[in-house]
Parts: structure tokens; sequence; C-alpha cells
């Protein structure tokens, strides 16, 4: 019982560096007005938390077993509070930079470290519940970042986005101080450290990832700054694999992708991070781009995923943990879910307001904490113990590099669809031009839209037409995005009854004696024991 008290404030920390991430992203025009910072500030402010956020998400298990996992969680913890909270009264821009930098590898040290104390801590027969646990953190509370983001900028100012971290650090602190068992260091780890790894993984990471986060603002290639950090991030990547392939105690386990279930939970929740914008980024980008709602007026559309993930989640810890229930088949029945949310969410029209996605976002909940939750369990099944820091490590550094390459794909949609559209309805437009120019267009002659006060919205019709072209190329614009969402869960759902085999709960696959094992039992692919 002590035991899962600490871990109550390791998921706790996990919780608190979430919420900077996702409050500070939708609060983002009000950080940077109260600064009295321009646009330009504001991309970088987002880069560089995602490029620290992914070389923490490598390094963390290594960290945990080296320095202990007590110890390793008051380091995240104190460096995530120490980061957050001094951005709220910081005016300088370089000093910005260097916190946001911070703040983002805090925020790839926690997730790690909550799935790695889950796997360490928990018994397996309930190791299940830890796992759907670890999916709230990952699924359910981002979704309430636009609440929060919406509360603090018009109730009280921009500066609880970051202030907020003081009660939840101090209440994570004394739970972690109180409940996290006590365990002896690895400090020989040290004598072999992997310094080439971490080069290799550090250039690669920020690299690539600041290509992807800034190549759209920079015009990709005919930005110089794309073009050299594209070539030396493509450089380091073989040069990592190598190196971890060779090396006696590696950051990452690269063999481990030799096992199917393994491979394809790896696969599937970096393919899952990408979907899972289909029930938040996408819903919000409409309802601010189209409909002109503030986050306080759109954050029911996502606090409704999140309400319904929070009350599905003990039941799909239950099924996972049954011995005759199939985590495949679990994972498959939410992917339709979200297939049939996605399908519904491409009928938007210029009309649709907050009541139209309730349906959608109801069945995205279901989905999202049943898809991730097999997931994980699929994969961590296919290791033992020896080799949990090395699964961790390879399973939720690309789930932060995908959370990167979603916000990539959105923006390569808007850029290739959205020109394709606007292009049509600007031809389209061309055939009524006299028409327009004589005001006897349909569009012209409609009733011009009025203010409370009774006055005109536009000065003229045109204003009017402007309008609705914009909404209608972005309307376009999303809709195909949701197909192309729905595709990538077609083809996750075509691999599930390819790839991976059957599998067991925890309970079962790690069962001392006599237990039945998943045809996909770890010990049949560990033939060496692998020092931790």
């Amino acid at each position: 019982m002590t035991s899962i008290i600490g871990l109550s404030g390791v998921l706790l920390t996990a919780i608190m560096t979430t919420l900077n991430e996702q409050v500070s992203a939708q609060g983002l025009n009000d950080i940077m007005g109260g600064m009295g910072l321009s646009h330009d500030p504001s991309r970088w402010f987002v880069s560089l938390y995602t490029s620290a956020q992914v070389i923490g998400a490598g390094l963390s298990p290594w960290m945990a077993i080296t320095f202990s996992l007590r110890r390793w969680a008051f380091f995240v913890l104190g460096l995530a509070v120490c980061s957050i909270v001094p951005t709220a009264f910081c005016q300088t821009p370089l000093l910005l930079y260097i916190l946001r930098s911070v703040q983002g590898l805090a925020g790839g040290f926690a997730i790690p470290l909550l799935m790695f104390s889950i796997l360490k801590i928990l018994p397996f027969n309930l190791r299940a519940y830890g796992l759907v646990a670890y999916t709230l953190v990952s699924t359910c509370f981002p979704y309430l970042g636009t609440m929060l983001a919406g509360l603090w900028t018009d109730l009280l100012s921009w500066q609880w986005i970051f202030l907020q971290a003081i009660p939840l650090g101090a209440l994570a602190g004394l739970l972690i101080w109180y409940g996290m068992p006590v365990m002896e260091p690895q400090h020989h780890r040290l004598q072999i450290f992997n310094g080439y790894g971490l080069l290799f993984f550090a250039v690669a990471a920020w690299c690539l990832t600041t290509v992807l986060s800034l190549g759209d603002w920079l015009d990709w290639f005919n930005s110089p700054l794309v073009c050299v950090l594209g070539a030396i991030g493509l450089a380091a990547v073989p040069l990592l694999i190598w190196n971890e392939w060779k090396h006696p105690l590696p950051f990452f386990r690269f063999q481990l992708l030799s096992r199917n279930n393994y491979i394809y939970g790896v696969g599937g929740i970096s393919l899952f991070v990408v979907v899972s914008l289909s029930a938040s980024a996408v819903p919000l980008q409409f309802l601010t781009k189209v409909v002109g709602y503030r986050p306080e007026q759109s954050y029911l559309v996502t606090l409704e995923v999140a309400a319904v993930e929070i009350a599905i989640a003990p039941l799909v810890g239950y099924l996972l943990n049954r011995r005759d229930v199939d985590c495949r088949i679990v994972g498959f029945f939410g992917m339709v879910c979200m297939f049939i949310a996605c399908c519904g969410d491409s009928l938007v029209t210029s009309v649709w307001q907050r009541p139209e996605f309730y349906l959608w976002q109801f069945l995205q909940g279901i989905g999202g904490v049943m898809v991730l939750s097999s997931l994980l369990l699929m994969s961590t099944n296919a290791v033992v113990a020896e080799e949990s820091p090395f699964a961790v490590a390879l399973v939720n550094m690309p789930r932060a590099f995908m959370m990167v390459g979603g916000t990539w794909l959105m923006e390569l949609v808007g850029r290739w669809r959205g020109g394709l559209h606007s292009d049509r309805l600007a031809d389209h437009l061309g055939q009524y031009r006299y028409a327009l120019v004589q005001g006897s267009s349909p569009l012209i002659q409609s009733p011009t839209p009025l203010l409370p006060d009774g006055r005109p919205r536009y000065r003229g019709s045109m204003g009017y037409l402007k309008e609705q072209f914009h909404h209608q190329t972005a309307v376009l614009t999303l809709s195909d995005l949701f197909c192309v969402l729905a595709a990538l869960l077609g083809l996750l759902m075509v691999f599930i009854l390819l790839v991976p085999v059957r599998t067991y709960p925890p309970w079962v696959v790690f069962a001392p004696r006599g237990a039945r094992k998943s045809p996909d039992h770890p010990a049949a692919h560990h033939k060496e024991t692998i020092r931790a």
C-alpha cells in the first residue's frame, strides 16, 4: 500500500508536466501577450519544449535505474517545479527559452518514469490497472488543457498557467517522500556510460523535431537552417542505431523490435498519438477558426472525451485483467469506435457548432482508452523484468516524437489540401465575377449579418463573402484531415489482424509456474539476462 502511495506521487508529477505542456499550448497567445513577445518567439517556445521532451523520454529509464527510482523521481519533480514556476515572472526571451527547454526535459523524464514505476512497483495482478492509469495521463489530461487555459486566462491571469504547478508539485513531493520505496542506486553503470549514444541521440532528436516543428514556418528546404538541421539529424540516426546495437549498456535495445507484439505495440502507440489529434486539436481548430470560439467556450468538446475516459477506465482495466478476454479484441473495438468517430467528423460543415461534435467525441473517448491500454499491455508483456527499462525507453521516445509528427501532419494537410480547396473555390467564384461586381449574386443579395446593437457586421457584402470563402476552405481542409486520420486507423486495424499474437494478463504471463503462457511470452525470446 505504501508503494502505491509513492506511485501516486509519480502519477501526479506526470499529470503536472502534461498539464503544463497542454495548458501553455492552449494559452500561448495570452502568454506571449503578457510577456510582450511577438509571434516568432512563440514558435520557438513550442519547438524547444517538444525537442527537449523527446530527449528526456529516451533517457529517463536509464537514469532511474542508475540513480534509483526514488531519487530520480525527486530530481524530475524538482526540475519541473523549478523551471515551470519562474516562467510566470520571466520577461527575457533568452531566459524564457532556457526555462522552456528545461520544462520539456522534465516532461520527457516524467512520463517514462511513470510507466517504469508501474512495471517496477505494482504486482502483476494490478499491472493492467496501472497501465490504464498511464493511458489516462497520456490521453485524458491533455483534453483538460483547454478548460484550464480558459479558466486561468479569463478568470485569473496567464501567470496561473505556470503557478498551478506549486500545489501539484507540493502534493506530489509529499507522496513520493512517504511512499516511494528506497532502492540501492547502481552507480557502477556510470563507468560504462554510453557517451556516444547520448550525443547521437540528442543531436538526432533535437534536429529532427526542430525541423518538423519549424519547417512549415521557415518554408522548409528554402531555409538554410532547415537544410542543415535535417542533414545533421538524418546523419545521426544510423550512427545512433549502430552504437546502441553494439554498446553493452545502451539507452535503447533495438533487438526488442524483433518480437511481434512489441514492435506492434511501439508502432501502434506511435500511430495512435497522431490519430488522437482527431479528438482534441482538430475539433478545437474548427471551433476557433470557423465558429470563432475562445478556449473557455470550446472546452466542453474535449472535456467530454476526458470524462468518458475516466468513467470507462476501470472497466477497461477489468477486461484487460481477465484471462478469458483477448486484449486484441479490446483494442480492435476501440479502433472501430475511433474510426466511426473520424468518419462522422469528416461530415463537418460550416454550420456545425459544439453539439454536432458530442456524439463523435463520446466514441473518441471510449475508443482512445481501449486502444492505448491494449497496445501497452501487448508491448510490456513481450519483455521480461531485466528488459523493462529498454522497453519503456523504446515505447516513450517514439511516442514523444510522433506528437511533433502529428502537428506536422496537420500542417502538411492544411497546406496541401487547403491550397487545393482555396484554388477551386476561387475558380468557382471567378465564374460569377460580373455578378459580384454588379451586386446580382445570390450571396451578395443575402441579408448582411448584424451586430447585437443593430449595426451591420461588415461594411459591405464583400466582407461577408471573404469570410465565407475562408470558412469554407477551412471546413473542407479539416474534413480531409479527419479522412486522413480515419485512413491511419484503418491501417492500424489491418495490422492488429496480422501482426500481434494472443497475450494474457500480466498475472498469467509472468506466473512463476503452472499458468498458461502467451505464445509471444518473452521467455521464448530471452536467451541471456541483460544487466539492468
